[in-house]
């Protein structure tokens, strides 16, 4: 990237282009995707148990955001194709309504101009492969719409994909999988490779022509979730100019929150419940942790995870996806959307120069978004 068309360079602030966030559906569980609109951004909705609001995205130096058009993978495909069109037209109502702090962007050019102007760049995430039916016609319309990344499972898998949370059912990606990574390659989307099992993390990088994203994932290194990446895929992944942007989720961070919520799971199951149903699960994690108080994970153990992940895969292949407003438990110290620059504190504490600070902050998602779109053949 051309740094003199860098907003953030020789600033003095590192501005964030963030990979993930659940506004969207947040809103949609507090009053509804036809509401969600009527939520005043404009002031703290701390109160209404929202980590995202317009003050806390400045306070936050947030430049850009993906916004997850996320529904639960536990949905029949036409519902969910239908619930996800509903929570593109959500994201789209919000633009409209914030014009002077929100702008939608679906290219790198039109991110770099919306953080010259001190807008947040909106961009849009599809986040689970159940989002686009199996149909290849689907996603080229989620394209249309603005959709820039598609996670190609959630927590369950999908007819043509394994997730890193349901039994293994392909060993991978299927042949019509290969083809969707082929799909996004060509329309110039990011193949997001959060959530999918390993074996699918392979499959997807064997298969791609373009570098690929994870949207909100740390390093299996540190931390045993599954949802995590292994430093061999870590190293493939950069090795065909990718990012990892890691994520401020608990049970992804500590590995005390994360066999916490392995035994949450269990307990789920044992009462007939689907732990990879994301809202049956985090309303039964509620009434768990009254009865199991939770560990807690700390803002110096996301620093390791990108300590780790500059080591493996270098300070050009990563990025932040914070996951906020997608978690019910956050990380000490990242609570919400404001706290991005006590991270990149404590790096700079570590010895991450203001280079290093800007490249994982937004450089380098800048780069692999106009990558994937000098790749396209669409």
């Amino acid at each position: 990237m051309d740094e003199q068309a860098d907003p953030g360079s020789g600033s003095g602030r590192h501005l964030v282009i963030d990979g993930h966030n659940d506004l969207p559906w947040a809103l949609r569980e507090l009053v509804g995707t036809e509401r969600g609109p009527e939520v005043d951004l404009r002031v703290a909705t701390r109160g209404r148990g929202l980590h995202t609001d317009l003050p806390r995205l400045g306070r936050g130096g947030v430049g850009g955001q993906f916004w997850s058009v996320y529904v639960p993978s536990s949905l029949g495909e036409a519902e969910a194709v239908a619930t996800t069109l509903e929570q593109i037209d959500l994201v789209h109502r919000l633009v409209e309504r914030y014009a002077d702090r929100l702008t939608l962007a679906t290219t790198a050019a039109q991110v770099r101009e919306a953080m010259a102007q001190g807008r947040v760049a909106s961009l849009l995430g599809a986040e689970g492969g159940h989002s686009i039916g199996s149909s290849l016609g689907v996603l080229r319309v989620l394209h249309r719409l603005g959709v820039r990344y598609l996670t190609l499972t959630h927590n369950h898998n999908t007819p043509w994909a394994d997730s890193a949370t349901d039994a293994p059912e392909h060993g991978g990606l299927t042949d019509f999988g290969r083809r969707v990574v082929g799909e996004l390659n060509r329309l110039g989307m990011l193949v997001d490779l959060s959530h999918v099992a390993a074996t699918t993390m392979r499959d997807a990088l064997a298969a791609a022509t373009a570098p690929v994203l994870f949207s909100h994932s740390n390093v299996r290194a540190l931390c045993p979730s599954p949802r995590n990446v292994p430093d061999d895929v870590l190293a493939s992944m950069a090795a065909a100019g990718g990012v990892c942007m890691a994520t401020f989720v608990p049970q992804f961070v500590s590995p005390a929150c994360w066999r916490w919520q392995v035994d949450a799971r269990e307990a789920a199951q044992d009462a007939g419940l689907d732990p990879n149903d994301h809202p049956t699960m985090t309303r039964f994690a509620v009434s768990w942790e009254q009865r199991h108080p939770r560990p807690v994970a700390t803002l110096r153990q996301v620093a390791d995870h990108l300590d780790h992940l500059r080591a493996v895969a270098g300070v050009a292949h990563l990025g932040l996806g914070g996951d906020f407003d997608g978690t019910e438990q956050v990380v000490v110290g990242l609570e919400d959307v404001s706290t991005y620059p006590a991270l990149l504190a404590e790096l700079r504490d570590r010895g991450w120069s203001a280079a290093d600070l800007d490249a994982l902050a937004h450089g380098n998602a800048l780069r692999v978004l106009q990558d994937v779109e000098n790749a396209a053949t669409a």
